[in-house]
């Protein structure tokens, strides 16, 4: 596996702190991200996802803990929107130039605006997709909200 990927390479560029971290992908897993943080022997709360959805019709990148669900309503009302949804698997992946399961915040093809669930900031350091199935970077997450310009909300559901 190559540890080199656009989104490794966009936090080069932009001089990050970060490690890389490999792990076994499973393909038939549940939940990607909870078998991530399994794998990686850390909390699920600490292993954020990095879900697509479409905000009035519109791209949009949404971080969130690995063990939550996203608020669409929440989703909708950070961007100013009045509904929210999920993006369809091929559409994400043409939008991001990743394959789902390895769809990294960083180094999109095109660059969607993003919002990260505010609780991820109560943790030193915290884990995301590396662009590629298998690959995580570990990085603060005030780093990852100034590298992508991020609104830091309250994105998860309640339940």
């Amino acid at each position: 596996m190559s540890k080199t990927t656009r989104a490794t390479l966009f936090l080069k560029q932009k001089g990050a702190q970060f490690t890389v971290h490999t792990y076994d992908y499973d393909p038939d897993a549940d939940k990607v991200g909870i078998q991530a943080a399994e794998a990686l022997g850390e909390r699920p709360e600490r292993v954020l996802k990095t879900l697509m959805a479409l905000v009035d019709g519109k791209p949009v990148c949404v971080v969130v803990p690995s063990d939550r669900e996203v608020s669409m309503k929440k989703l909708a009302a950070v961007f100013g929107g009045k509904s929210a949804q999920m993006m369809k698997p091929a559409d994400a992946e043409r939008a991001t130039g990743y394959v789902v399961g390895g769809i990294s915040p960083f180094g999109q093809k095109k660059a969607a605006p993003t919002a990260i669930e505010e609780a991820a900031l109560v943790h030193d350091l915290v884990y995301l997709n590396g662009g590629q199935r298998g690959l995580q970077v570990r990085l603060r997450p005030s780093d990852i909200a100034g590298l992508l310009d991020a609104k830091m909300a309250p994105l998860v559901s309640d339940e």
